[in-house]
């Protein structure tokens, strides 16, 4: 399991100097990948509207206004930037639903196992995977997330890396989870005239050994995927985790 080297720069997006420098440099909102309309189907298909979420690597994203907006309750915001933490307290003062806290998704030592019913990951994972030690950081971040996850709770992943880069992390048997995957096209894609193409809101096919298909063809060569990782216990059916096709969102 390595670092994504050929998806990463000379930054090491894993450092907090990093990312306090870069926004003192760009306060503006900024939402990595997607935003939450076009993962919405996804969102509320899994994470109930009253469930207790963990954001983590928030930055100064819209994602979890766009959450309360749609009627989410309880969204605690974590990020190892001080700048952007205390940027979104001051934004979000008046949002009682929202709350930030400076902190380091490899070690979340401050709440208690089996925290929250739901942890979205929107590019945190793959700063990690660009960082020093990857694979240790991103084995102790999703320890972290699988501690803090209730049995039958959902980790949502959006992130650049295909099951060939991420399956290896996240199929571990000591987290136990199920995963359903999706993959997303970049926003703004256009399909070629006259191609035929998948629907993003059907899971994508994965053989037994977690990956894609040798004959699936992504719409868009640089999809986003997310994968959808329920924890399981004793108790816990695997087939409520659903792999039928969502229903586009009309709002």
């Amino acid at each position: 399991m390595y670092s994504d080297v050929s998806s990463c720069n000379t930054y090491n997006y894993g450092d907090a100097l990093y990312w306090d420098a870069r926004y003192v440099q760009e306060a503006e909102s900024f939402d990595w990948y997607q935003r939450y309309a076009s993962l919405r189907p996804f969102v509320r298909r899994y994470i109930p509207t009253s469930s207790r979420v963990l954001m983590v690597g928030c930055g100064n994203a819209l994602m979890s206004e766009d959450m309360v907006d749609d009627g989410y309750e309880n969204i605690m915001n974590v990020d190892i930037s001080s700048v952007a933490i205390d940027l979104m307290r001051r934004k979000y003062e008046h949002m009682p639903q929202l709350n930030y806290m400076e902190m380091d998704v490899r070690d979340m030592s401050f709440f208690p196992d089996e925290s929250f019913d739901a942890v979205i990951d929107k590019g945190t994972l793959d700063s990690l995977m660009c960082g020093g030690d990857a694979p240790i950081s991103a084995a102790r971040m999703l320890g972290e997330v699988s501690r803090l996850l209730k049995p039958g709770g959902i980790y949502m992943l959006i992130t650049y890396g295909d099951p060939k880069v991420r399956m290896p992390h996240l199929t571990r048997s000591i987290y136990s989870w199920e995963i359903v995957l999706y993959a997303i096209p970049r926003p703004g894609f256009k399909k070629p005239a006259g191609s035929s193409s998948n629907s993003h809101l059907e899971p994508v096919p994965i053989t037994e050994t977690g990956l894609l298909p040798a004959d699936f063809v992504l719409d868009d060569p640089d999809s986003h995927f997310i994968y959808v990782c329920k924890k399981m216990d004793e108790t816990t059916d695997p087939s409520n985790i659903s792999s039928h096709p969502l229903i586009a969102d009309a709002s």
